[in-house]
């Protein structure tokens, strides 16, 4: 029976195994304790940032994100088409409306200029924008830069979606590090993980202590069950937080070994007209989590994913935009139609760091065939 080759499976071992069952031992198996404490300090600081605060998903990060920097009903998040639904769910989870822009071509970012034009087009609707939440597309950091400065000009806060991009950098800036605040992920498919697990990330003390103890159900500190307003149960387990530090210890290594897997697709590709790689030249500073392909003909798409997976190879369609998901279908949105062709032209190859070299060539064997019939 041929072993199925994922995307991007966990790469966990001996150091993962030890800690969670340390973790264990200790007692501490009910959410907080020592582990959650001293992976928040650790991340912060490999992020750069003054604080953290790990909570059970990237999207209950985006959610205590958004609710500090006081997005509510009646606003507007303007945020990226281009992306996971988990961006634009956590907008209406805040009570707002999501409002959708389109992307750069060469990463599938949030387009400045686009952004630029939006916040100008709402504020002259009298619509009231309470945050714009850019994101990281694959591991590759958007131009946060401009975006800070486009949002700082319109008066609106600026909460980063980083929840693919841990590790990456851009501009000597850690990803993590921009805006208001940031969310990360640590799902089981991200460049490292905790299982399911997240973090809010930010320079400012006040908001992270606020999102602390609304994740931790909003209880005041008094003896007894206190509660003045509704909170959320989104703190993460001391056990996972353990598995979060092992993973973090090797984060350098999966992002090196992501690298390297993405040099041997990109050797292939050159060998073949009409497909490349998305990212292309400009992947220095991202993480490498996931390796997406472009084809100039949308119909090899299907045809590369189907000759791969009746091989046990799994790929995956780029993210399909937000603006044209039924669940979306009233949201406003700018669009020129690059998400559409990214969604159109796109296919994401096994990416993972736990991928062996035997893993690899098969891949590149099965690829190449694949692309020999496409000509």
């Amino acid at each position: 029976m041929t072993t199925q080759i994922h995307l991007s499976a966990p790469d966990v071992g001996e150091r993962e195994r030890d800690a969670v069952d340390a973790a264990l031992r200790s007692g501490w198996v009910a959410p907080l304790g020592p582990e959650v404490d001293a992976f928040e300090r650790e991340i912060a600081a490999r992020v750069g940032v003054a604080a953290g605060v790990a909570v059970s998903s990237g999207t209950a990060a985006l959610h205590l994100g958004l609710r500090g920097l006081g997005v509510g009903p009646g606003s507007v998040v303007v945020t990226s088409t281009f992306t996971f639904a988990a961006t634009a769910n956590a907008v209406v989870h805040a009570g707002a409306q999501p409002f959708f822009v389109d992307s750069v071509e060469s990463t599938g970012n949030m387009c400045p200029e686009l952004l630029d034009e939006t916040l100008s087009a709402l504020a002259r609707q009298g619509r009231r924008v309470s945050a714009v939440m850019p994101v990281d597309i694959y591991g590759q950091v958007a131009d946060l830069s401009r975006i800070e400065g486009v949002a700082e000009r319109h008066g609106v806060p600026v909460l980063c979606d980083s929840a693919e991009s841990l590790g990456a950098t851009r501009g000597g800036r850690a990803a993590g590090s921009f805006g208001q605040a940031s969310a990360v992920s640590f799902n089981g498919n991200k460049i490292m993980t905790t299982s399911g697990g997240g973090m809010l990330l930010t320079d400012d003390v006040e908001l992270a202590t606020e999102a602390r103890r609304v994740a931790s159900q909003a209880r005041l500190p008094v003896a007894h069950y206190e509660h003045a307003e509704i909170g959320y149960n989104y703190r993460l387990s001391n056990v996972l937080a353990a598995l979060g530090r092992a993973q973090l210890e090797r984060l350098d290594g999966m992002i090196a070994r992501r690298r390297v897997i993405r040099e041997r697709y990109r050797e292939l590709v050159w060998s073949y007209e009409g497909v490349r790689l998305l990212h292309d030249g400009i992947d220095a500073d991202d993480n490498v989590w996931l390796t997406s392909l472009m084809f100039d003909d949308p119909t090899s798409v299907a045809r590369v994913g189907e000759a791969l997976a009746a091989r046990s190879v799994e790929t995956r369609r780029l993210w399909k935009p937000m603006h044209r998901q039924p669940v979306f279908a009233s949201a406003g949105s700018t669009v020129t139609g690059v998400a559409d062709r990214l969604f159109e032209h796109g296919l994401t190859v096994p990416s993972g760091s736990v991928l062996s070299d035997l893993d690899v060539d098969r891949v590149l064997e099965l690829l190449s065939a694949a692309l020999d019939r496409q000509s």
